[in-house]
C-alpha cells in the first residue's frame, strides 16, 4: 500500500529541491547512502542503464519520488491506496 501524495505534501517539498537542484540531489544521495542504501544503489544503476538519458534528470526524479512517498508516509499513515 502507497501513501497518498498531496498536493499540500507537494507544495511543501518543491521549493526545497528546486532552491538548489544540484545541492539537493547530493544531499538526497548521502541521505539514501546511510537511510536507505539498497534504494540508492538501484537508483544510480537505473540511471547508468542506458547513455542516451540523463543520469542527474532520472536520479533527481527518483530522489524527489523517495521524499514525496517519505512525507506521505510520515504525514497520511491512514488514507493510503491498495
Amino acid at each position: 500500500m502507497l501513501p497518498i501524495i498531496t498536493e499540500e505534501m507537494s507544495s511543501e517539498i518543491f521549493p526545497e529541491v528546486f532552491q538548489d537542484v544540484q545541492g539537493w540531489r547530493k544531499n538526497m544521495v548521502q541521505y539514501l547512502k546511510e537511510e536507505n542504501p539498497e534504494v540508492n544503489t538501484a537508483i544510480l544503476e537505473v540511471a547508468k542503464y542506458d547513455e542516451n538519458i540523463d543520469l542527474k534528470a532520472v536520479a533527481l526524479g527518483a530522489y524527489l519520488a523517495y521524499r514525496l512517498l517519505e512525507v506521505a508516509t510520515e504525514n497520511d499513515g491512514l488514507n493510503s491506496l491498495e
